[in-house]
């Protein structure tokens, strides 16, 4: 129809700062929903010294967790979320739609270097921001965790482990997240392409490559995410190797020399499950408020 509108090329000038409302509110949205499976994966791949933190499956997780501590501890660690996810998409979405644009992403046709690029940019800015709250929500995950406030958590770990404590994961974060987030915008922007070749708004499509975006991004980075979890967890650990773990390679070795190739993969289904429809809901969400708040 004529006067049908292209929402995906409406005027630069506005571009931006939408993109960036939009991420925002679809970062919020995400997190929040899929929350209880990732303090169940974050709960997976910790190395527990005690039994009763070592669980078998999601179904086992849940179960236990729910029995002995109670349906909020699996919500505990989400305000720290909260306050990081917005602002952090925020700058994701806007960065990979700047970088987008600046590269000529929008001339038309398939560009995968060009989205890979746009992608990798926006996760090297969104995790500095976002993982000094990260190290906070699986500090608080984990079990019989000491603290029941983020910002209680934030003083008691700078006292006691300095600055370094939210930042000794990110080079390992960048790692996993820079391959992550390619593949996701990647796989997300040649199935959308595919099943929505007019680039219209359409949920289903929206839906649909989001999920597998997130399924196959989820699969293929998680050694790197159990590399992560270990160094953003070490203080709360009994055991002093773990505790004196500095970075990702003496992460690896610690994995491989405890759990073998296994290690590697500790935690996989509850993170595909987590990324599959929380990467679905935020694309759908993203794409949404794109529309919702230009009209």
């Amino acid at each position: 129809m004529a006067d049908e509108v292209d929402y995906e090329a409406l005027p630069s000038n506005a571009g931006l700062g939408v993109n960036m409302i939009a991420g925002a509110m679809a970062g919020v949205t995400e997190h929040a929903v899929m929350f209880p499976i990732d303090s169940i994966k974050t709960r997976m791949q910790v190395f527990a010294t005690s039994p009763a933190a070592v669980y078998t499956g999601i179904g086992n997780a849940f179960t236990r967790i729910s029995s002995t501590e109670g349906m909020r501890a699996l919500w505990r660690g989400v305000s720290s979320v909260i306050l990081g996810a917005g602002p952090a998409h925020a700058v994701h979405f806007g960065t990979y739609e700047f970088v987008k644009d600046f590269a000529g992403g929008r001339a038309g046709g398939n560009q995968p270097l060009t989205t890979a690029m746009a992608g990798a940019a926006a996760t090297i800015a969104s995790d500095a921001l976002m993982n000094p709250f990260d190290v906070i929500k699986q500090r608080m995950q984990v079990h019989q965790s000491e603290f029941r406030s983020v910002f209680t958590a934030m003083r008691v770990v700078y006292r006691n482990e300095g600055l370094a404590a939210f930042y000794v994961s990110y080079p390992t974060t960048l790692m996993m997240s820079v391959p992550f987030t390619a593949v996701q915008f990647t796989v997300y922007e040649q199935v959308k392409r595919l099943l929505n070749p007019r680039g219209e708004y359409s949920p289903s499509s929206h839906v649909i490559a989001g999920a597998l975006a997130g399924g196959v991004a989820a699969g293929v980075t998680t050694p790197l995410d159990v590399a992560k979890t270990l160094l953003q967890t070490r203080g709360t650990s009994q055991d002093s190797e773990l505790r004196r773990v500095r970075g990702m390679w003496d992460a690896f070795r610690i994995i491989w020399t405890r759990d073998g190739v296994r290690g590697f993969f500790r935690g996989m289904s509850p993170r595909m499950l987590t990324h599959m429809p929380s990467n679905a809901l935020c694309w759908l969400s993203y794409e949404f408020f794109k529309v919702a708040i230009r009209e």
